[in-house]
């Protein structure tokens, strides 16, 4: 496996006038990752729990800040997991699509 660019995505928060949450900024730093596919168990585990697994990113686990959403080739993904390996410097993240990263129009699914 190469390294990979990827950016990886963190919003800052405030409440408007009516007590709701809105994004207010968005905050990315570029990192090297290596991407692998999920496994086939990763992904029909996952279907069954509603979430639609897509990528497993791995990086140095002081790179990651808690962001929830990453950026890779052009394209958002939402991270819904997280895996420290043990006995190592690395972490696993874990990603799918959905249209609440991508908008409303997206019907990619890789």
């Amino acid at each position: 496996m190469v390294d990979v660019e990827i950016r990886l995505i963190s919003h800052t928060t405030a409440q408007d006038a009516n007590g709701v949450t809105r994004k207010v900024s968005e905050i990315s730093r570029d990192r090297l990752a290596k991407v692998e596919s999920v496994g086939r168990s990763e992904f029909f585990a996952g279907g069954k729990t509603g979430f639609r697994p897509a990528l497993k990113f791995v990086l140095f686990a002081q790179e990651w800040s808690g962001e929830r959403e990453l950026e890779y080739n052009g394209a958002r993904y939402a991270i819904y997991r997280t895996y420290q390996i043990p006995g190592s410097d690395y972490m696993e993240l874990w990603t799918q699509r959905k249209g609440g990263v991508n908008g409303r129009t997206d019907t990619d699914s890789h």
